[in-house]
């Protein structure tokens, strides 16, 4: 049963009834510089031993 595709109206509708409102976007003198000044913790350090690489790949 295939019907017509969902218009931009009705995608947006649709939306709205998921997620609701939005929040206003931030204005750009709200805005800031993000700057890294440790390493990040949600990856690991590169680690270049070949041998540890064809381990992780399968190689």
């Amino acid at each position: 049963m295939a019907g017509q595709p969902f218009t931009d109206d009705e995608y947006a509708f649709l939306r709205h009834v998921r997620f609701g409102e939005l929040p206003p976007g931030v204005r750009p003198e709200e805005r800031v510089e993000l700057t890294e000044t440790e390493a990040r913790g949600d990856r690991p350090e590169p680690y270049d031993d070949p041998v540890q690489w064809h381990l992780r790949h399968g190689a």
